[in-house]
């Protein structure tokens, strides 16, 4: 017998052969023996009773009969035929049904031999039948590998019409371990099995597919999440500690006369406790010789810019040039103008540079960036043109990561010899669990307080029948000298839709809220750049009072005077989506109102999303209640969405586990950084074989 090797194509298992084998890989990703072994239970069924069909009740659900085929027809039907068994116990009768297949059933069908009979038993008329049960030979049966919960595995339409049944996979899995006698190779240190009291791994994937108790199937399902949760913390954890030690960064040994002046005379407010901490550790890291790279994360409002300012103006009085990054043209015009403002009096050259900037400035902004002259550069992806050389970029802010793909960010990185120190920023807070698995190779920072003399927004749930009383309500505001968001959801595939909406309800507005007594504003995604600014400018200035919009103010829009958001359409946004937006008021020192408007008819998975909002404004709550409902692969967005293809752990489910599995990787690595010590062995060589199949996790920050 050859040793197991999970590389070995599928096909060359004992009932598989290339079309059965085509036709896995195709409908549940299996190429190989290791895809095969892990491919895990979705659930499990108790096997240990059998019914007599006598005893049969109409409620039965899930069944297990032993008796005999005594008789087989077919039926013709409008579409097809059908194929009837008639089955026998000794105190009854019943009907097995198929619908599909039914050639191919009727030729392997054996009449008068004893059969186990297992599905799910309806009732008409007091006769029972079960449709495609699955059907062993009691000889059979008696052979088999058994267990006390028989497992059911994920499966699609076409597999089960192609024959390829849960009874077919459960064969698959049996041959593959008579194949190896259920002996695999352990891929965790002896000392982590012990200090956990873990089972070995061939006993793990023996328990998971044929469990011979609950307390074993616990075990095996302990033992192999934290496996695979671990696998991923080695592997980040390792790729920060070479970063660390492999990776030069420009050293800014000083704080100069640009941050002591800044700070000392022309910062608008004292800082948060939590911003100085945050500016403490970035301290830390561009001090080092190492390259920084750090994820800042702080809920809208929490004073990030002021930071991200003072990360920069370190890199300046150290001789480096900074830029920061956004997403949108909107955001990075923002955080120019923030920056400017808080620059004005001081001897800083600051340009923005975006795709509408004209061509003349474009040459003045390259040349006095590659002479030097310009210390701080602004902008969207137009920083990463090939035209734009930086004399000596040392700070690189990237605002929002998640919305820039790989090649864009390490663009950035290759302006220089050495690569800058990189500062990651984001409003959209992450839930620890995913923060760990995701971004765990970057060092974290969390700004988690607001700042002082800001009121939390009350928010609220009305549905389209009070409409009346929330234009009322828009109407005190305004009378108040306060001003009003509108938006309205944009989701590409129904376009012309959401524009009718907007323009609907921008007329309905404009009739409630009529010239000149009240100024609307309208932006949307089909204006041109400099009409959408005109907008946005007039309702900054507190020329209009309503700011109707689709989703394009969802990130940076700095209003003070806006007090009121309201989202119409509420339900068909993602929570992370509508807590982005509530941030857009609340700014200044005024009490700020979120309405959401939705009609009468709501999902389940809406009205959480809609209580949430309603119940808390803290961002991180947000999140875990957002993880929980989309799943780790919607929140990352298409960019990262493969990274966490987990096969048995759950990281909204398994956060204790996954804690343990980090601390423990991260004390092996401390103790052993390259694997080499004796027992980390079987580790070593579960790490090179992950690294050798998968490339996902080079992509991640």
């Amino acid at each position: 017998m050859p040793p197991y090797n999970s590389n070995t194509s599928i096909s060359y298992l004992k009932g598989v052969g290339p079309s059965r084998a085509d036709l896995l890989k195709k409908e549940l990703g299996i190429r190989t023996f290791g895809d095969l072994i892990n491919f895990f239970p979705n659930r499990y069924i108790d096997r240990t009773q059998f019914y007599k069909i006598n005893e049969l009740q109409p409620n039965t659900s899930e069944i297990q009969v032993v008796g005999k085929i005594s008789n087989i027809k077919t039926v013709k039907q409008k579409r097809g035929s059908r194929l009837v068994a008639t089955f026998v116990d000794g105190t009854g009768t019943m009907e097995l049904v198929w619908f599909r297949g039914v050639k191919w059933i009727k030729e392997n069908l054996k009449v008068n031999v004893p059969y186990v009979v297992f599905g799910k038993a309806t009732s008409f008329n007091r006769a029972f039948n079960i449709a495609h049960p699955e059907m062993e030979l009691v000889s059979e049966y008696k052979r088999n590998l058994r267990s006390v919960m028989q497992p059911v595995y994920p499966s699609t339409e076409l597999l089960t019409n192609k024959g390829v049944t849960n009874r077919v996979i459960q064969k698959m899995m049996q041959s593959l371990f008579e194949e190896y006698k259920g002996k695999f190779q352990e891929t965790l240190s002896s000392s982590i099995l012990k200090d956990e009291g873990f089972i070995s791994k061939s006993e793990a994937y023996f328990n998971i597919h044929f469990p011979k108790s609950q307390e074993l199937l616990t075990k095996a399902e302990q033992r192999l999440k934290f496996e695979e949760l671990f696998y991923i913390q080695l592997q980040l954890i390792r790729k920060k500690m070479i970063h660390k030690s492999k990776i030069k960064g420009y050293p800014f040994e000083q704080i100069g006369k640009y941050f002591n002046t800044f700070y000392n005379d022309y910062l608008p407010f004292d800082l948060t406790n939590a911003q100085k901490r945050v500016l403490k550790e970035i301290r830390a890291d561009v001090a080092s010789n190492a390259q920084m790279n750090r994820l800042l994360q702080g809920d809208v409002g929490s004073g990030k810019t002021i930071v991200a300012l003072l990360t920069m103006l370190i890199g300046l009085d150290n001789g480096y040039q900074a830029a920061i990054m956004a997403p949108t043209e909107i955001l990075a015009t923002q955080h120019y103008n923030a920056i400017n403002s808080l620059l004005e009096e001081m001897d800083v050259h600051v340009e923005l540079l975006t795709g509408s900037v004209k061509a003349k400035k474009r040459r003045e902004i390259h040349a006095a960036l590659e002479s030097g002259e310009l210390k701080i550069l602004i902008g969207t992806h137009a920083l990463i043109e090939d035209k734009v050389k930086f004399q000596n970029l040392g700070i690189a802010i990237i605002d929002e990561q998640h919305r820039f793909g790989v090649e864009q960010r390490s663009k950035l990185w290759q302006k220089n010899e050495l690569p800058p120190h990189v500062l990651v920023m984001t409003a959209t807070p992450i839930p620890r669990t995913l923060a760990m698995s995701v971004y765990g190779d970057l060092d974290i920072s969390v700004i988690d307080e607001l700042p002082p003399g800001r009121k939390e927004i009350a928010t609220a749930h009305r549905f389209d029948s009070n409409r009346l009383s929330v234009f009322k309500f828009m109407k005190d505001e305004i009378a108040k000298g306060r001003q009003v968001y509108v938006v309205y959801p944009l989701i590409q595939e129904s376009e012309k839709m959401d524009y009718k909406d907007l323009m609907d309800g921008y007329e309905s507005i404009a009739r409630e809220f009529p010239l000149p007594k009240f100024q609307i504003s309208i932006v949307h995604g089909k204006m041109k750049p400099e009409d959408k600014e005109y907008e946005m400018q007039r309702f900054i200035k507190g020329e209009t009072q309503i700011m109707v919009a689709t989703t394009v103010i969802e990130v940076g829009v700095n209003v003070p005077n806006a007090s009121v958001m309201i989202i119409e359409s509420a339900e068909r946004f993602g929570l992370s989506q509508l807590h982005q937006l509530r941030g857009r008021v609340g700014r200044g020192a005024e009490q700020s109102y979120c309405i959401l408007m939705t009609s009468h008819k709501l999902s389940s998975e809406a009205k959480t999303r809609l209580e949430t909002m309603v119940k808390t404004t803290d961002g991180f709550e947000v999140a875990d209640v957002d993880l929980k409902l989309r799943g780790p692969g919607n929140i990352m967005g298409k960019q990262q969405s493969g990274v966490l293809n987990l096969k048995i752990a759950d990281i909204t489910k398994d956060s204790l586990l996954l804690s343990k599995a980090r601390a423990t990787a991260f004390n092996v690595l401390q103790v052993d950084p390259s694997l080499e010590l004796a027992d980390n062995l079987p580790i070593r060589k579960t790490y090179v074989g992950i690294q050798k199949n998968t490339a996902v996790w080079s992509n991640i920050s």
